[in-house]
């Protein structure tokens, strides 16, 4: 295959006349266009009815200019700030992810084979397809024959044998013709097979760069902690809708009837003036819309934004990549997880190590195998195989095909010798056959076998001996002989040879002859086992699913300490086709490995562990793992894995780790506790400026918070408190957390002690400001109460910051691990920068006249009574590490 392909300077004239393989992006919503939608923005559509009225009644000299332009202002910056907050970390996370998730394809370049990026694939490429890989271009076959799923491009789901095209093969790639047996495109996914293709269109040319906007994936589901969000908000938007009608009402009675003492004619004499009552129903108005502004919690939606962006880059960090954040909001309430073996709890390196022939005799080396029994062995192994070696200045490089090829190519590399023959027909790997098939004419006519044993050795009835001669198979010595491999935790593969060939793509009929059994070892990974540890600590249980054989299984399970006790269980494909669901639904806590697995195997564990309520998680890396990663409620694959598997997961692990898997479910925990907080910190504050509001024009009050105010106090409890709480660390004790259950409420009684203990103590120390003649003493007299309302109005913020400090912890020490969200800090000194500058510098717009240093103290005092407050309230309920 090394005259396949074009040179490194042939490349760059393809490029420079054709163009590369990058295809045109669509751009994503522009930040002009997101500003202009979130003045769409229900509330905002409110306010800005509110703020036109406002003027009118300005103009008419019924209220202050600098009211309707207090308005504007903090509404162009509510909106503005949240605006560019989500374009920032939107297309950081889009960045993040074209990045990390470029597609390689195995390309013959200068005549050996090397992966390159999928966007620098030119016309006239050669490229080597095998399963799994997605179509990077169109072309056609040149080499070998695959099966190919064009269903992305043309819907139908059957797959399209594509076979090598003849020498005089037209170039007619503008032909979009699906049904052409030897044209491949783009997007298409090889199923089974081996071949090379031949770029012919590159880029926006290739049918798929044509259609390309019909092809987007839908990605919007929703995760149950989305839900969990949407059913808070919308209870949160009714009370805060019916709040404040009743609100609005509530304060037309005061000023129409209360303020006329009752008296009818009073009442008749007030409403005949017009301009008076409409001034009234206003502020009535304005008054609804501040509550509804207050209560309704905008911020959420933001803050799950905010918190996924600012955490996928420490997670990319740690070779988690996060394809769509329902993943990584899922994987923080696993409750079971199916774990792949191979490259995931082992090291995935997997060695050939040993090789037995049918006589029992062992061989360390290919190289101790002599004469006629090593060719046959160099035969089996080069011949039968997706793998390719590929020689450059370094030595030899094995790529293509799966681990366990890649791992025997490697193998008997030093013993091929030159052996005049040619594949004829092929039966590639596949999980549910467990084995792979090659015809081979010229110097031998012989079918190569390679598979499990247990396919195999019941087929065989004589074997080779050293010298390559046939003689009958002893049966019980290449049974022991794989038991005693298996119960030291090495893999078994059996090879064979046939007489007959392949037909329709079935193994041969008749008898066939054993060539010997390989032994492969793939060691645990040492930090996996701590990471499973971890895992099962965290309330997660892992079920090891792997298509070795059972004691191979066993003694790896055992090692990597998910088997540990009498009661767990161990099955095999065959024992758990034999179950009923009801059965297996029986069973499955305690289930721990599923050996000789089927990808049929992995989608009914997904089935049934959902059905009993389980949040499943999913590991897998092939074609055929694609279903149940996709049924999953977290799909974790693996970075070496297919790119077919890589696009149904949500996650993928790139460095094939256990330890990283346990890192996203740390990070899940961490995001939902981060946004657990955030809801303690604003809905304190919302429900406080609720009530405050609620109180004052039943008592004849003013509402002491000016509709600018109140905007503040909501860009403070929505932008900059999702910045503060979105870097929450990730903390180790989250692991020792049960599991979230689907149905658990998002808000715990933990979170409603502390909202409510916030709450009410706000509301009841800012009316003992407002009403009590003690508290009037501590501010400078005036006859509006400038200094007073200035006062409370910085204490009600400066209450939210010191509450911030209660909210972000269930410790008793409020400093834990603070030094670890550098970015609470900034945004916290970033607020009470402002507010003082506000304090000094609001005037009549913002209703702030400045303070004396004595009045700082008694409002900084006042603010920081929440503190003791709150530590008591964790004293009573006690203080526990999974409270929130």
């Amino acid at each position: 295959m090394t005259n396949f392909g074009l040179s490194s300077a042939q490349a760059e004239e393809s490029r420079a006349k054709y163009g590369d393989n990058r295809l045109t992006e669509v751009e994503g919503e522009g930040f002009w266009s997101k500003l202009l939608n979130n003045f769409g923005d229900p509330m905002i559509k409110i306010l800005c009815v509110a703020l036109v009225i406002n003027v009118i009644f300005a103009f008419l000299g019924q209220t202050e200019w600098y009211e309707s332009a207090g308005i504007a202002v903090a509404v162009v910056l509510a909106t503005f700030v949240s605006t560019y907050s989500e374009y920032r970390n939107e297309n950081a996370f889009q960045r993040l992810q074209e990045e990390a998730s470029k597609i390689k394809c195995k390309t013959y370049r200068d005549g050996r084979i090397i992966d390159i990026s999928i966007d620098d694939i030119v016309t006239g490429d050669c490229v080597l397809l095998q399963a799994g890989d997605k179509t990077p271009a169109d072309g056609i076959i040149v080499d070998g024959e695959i099966k190919a799923d064009q269903s992305a491009l043309n819907g139908e789901s059957h797959e399209a044998k594509k076979s090598p095209a003849p020498p005089d093969s037209p170039d007619d790639d503008a032909a979009m013709d699906f049904l052409n047996p030897h044209k491949v495109f783009r997007g298409s996914v090889v199923c089974s097979g081996n071949a090379v293709m031949q770029v012919r269109s590159v880029g926006d040319r290739t049918v798929y760069g044509e259609i390309a906007s019909e092809l987007q994936a839908d990605d919007d589901r929703d995760s149950p902690l989305k839900v969990k969000l949407g059913k808070l908000a919308g209870d949160i938007s009714k009370f805060g809708y019916i709040g404040g009608v009743t609100i609005a009402v509530a304060f037309l009675f005061q000023r129409i009837v209360i303020g006329n003492s009752f008296d009818v004619a009073a009442i008749m004499l007030y409403c005949s003036n017009w301009l008076q009552l409409v001034d009234d129903v206003v502020r009535a108005v304005m008054l609804a819309v501040i509550i509804i502004v207050m209560a309704v919690p905008e911020g959420l939606p933001l803050m799950i934004a905010l918190v996924s962006a600012l955490n996928m880059g420490k997670m990319l960090r740690d070779n988690v990549l996060v394809r769509k954040i329902i993943g990584i909001e899922t994987a923080g309430s696993l409750n079971i997880l199916y774990s792949d073996k191979t490259g995931t709890i082992t090291k995935g390196q997997l060695e050939a190590m040993i090789f037995v022939d049918g006589s029992g005799a062992v061989y360390n080396s290919p190289e101790d195998a002599h004469g006629e029994l090593r060719r046959l062995l160099s035969l089996c192994i080069a011949h039968n195989t997706n793998a390719v070696i590929s020689k450059d200045d370094k030595g030899i490089n094995v790529i293509g095909g799966n681990a366990t090829e890649r791992a025997i190519l490697a193998y008997g590399a030093p013993i091929f010798s030159q052996i005049d023959v040619s594949v004829t027909k092929s039966i590639p790997f596949n999980s549910d056959n467990k084995y792979s098939a090659s015809s081979v004419s010229g110097e031998y006519k012989l079918t190569l076998i390679k598979g499990a044993p247990e396919k195999i050795l019941m087929r065989c009835k004589s074997c080779y001996d050293a010298d390559g001669n046939r003689i009958p198979l002893a049966g019980e010595t290449v049974e022991k002989t794989i038991n005693d491999l298996a119960s030291r935790a090495i893999r078994v593969l059996a090879l064979a040879t046939a007489e007959a060939e392949i037909e329709d793509e079935t193994l041969p009929q008749g008898d066939w002859t054993l060539v010997g059994i390989m032994g492969i070892r793939d060691e645990v990974r040492p930090e996996s086992i701590g990471a499973i540890r971890e895992v099962q600590s965290a309330g997660v249980q892992v079920v090891m699913i792997t298509g070795d054989r059972r004691d191979t299984a066993v003694a790896i399970a055992r090692e990597a300490g998910i088997l540990k006790g009498d009661d767990d269980v161990v099955l095999t494909s065959d024992e758990l086709a034999a179950m009923s669901d009801d059965g297996v639904k029986g069973i499955l806590g305690r289930i721990r490995v599923v050996s000789r697995a089927l990808p049929s195997d992995k989608s009914r564990l997904v089935r049934i562990a959902q059905e009993l309520g389980l949040v499943v998680g999913m590991t897998g890396d092939g074609v055929n793992d694609s279903p149940a990663l996709k049924k999953a409620d977290v799909g974790f694959a693996m970075g070496s894995g297919t790119e077919v598997a890589k696009e149904a997961s949500d996650i993928v692990i790139l460095d094939n780790n256990f330890a990283s898997i346990d890192k996203a479910i740390l990070y899940g925990r961490t995001i939902f506790n981060s946004i657990r907080k955030f809801i303690i910190f604003q809905l304190s504050i919302n429900v406080s400026a609720v009530l405050i509001s609620f109180a004052a024009p039943l008592l004849g009050m003013p509402n002491p918070l000016s509709i600018t105010q109140i905007l503040w106090v909501n860009l403070v409890m929505d932008t900059l408190a999702a910045l503060a709480f979105g870097g929450e660390p990730a903390l180790a004790r989250f692991m020792r957390e049960k599991p979230k259950q689907r149905e658990e409420s998002i808000v715990s009684r933990y979170m409603w002690s502390a909202i409510g203990t916030a709450s009410l103590w706000t509301f009841a120390l800012g009316m003992f400001i407002l009403l009590s003649p003690a508290a009037h003493g501590w501010f400078r007299p005036s006859e509006d109460n400038r200094y007073l309302l200035t006062g409370f109005f910085a204490f009600f913020i400066i209450i939210a910051v010191f509450n911030a400090f209660n909210a972000r912890t269930e410790q008793l020490n409020l400093f834990d691990n603070i030094g670890r969200n550098k970015g609470f800090w900034r945004v916290i000194t970033l607020i009470v920068i402002i507010q003082i500058g506000m304090t000094y510098f609001g005037g009549t717009v913002l209703g702030c006249y400045g303070l004396t240093v004595g009045e700082w103290v008694v409002v900084t005092l006042c603010s920081f009574s929440i503190i003791p407050v709150d530590i008591v309230r964790k004293l009573l309920i006690g203080s526990r590490s999974s409270a929130i």
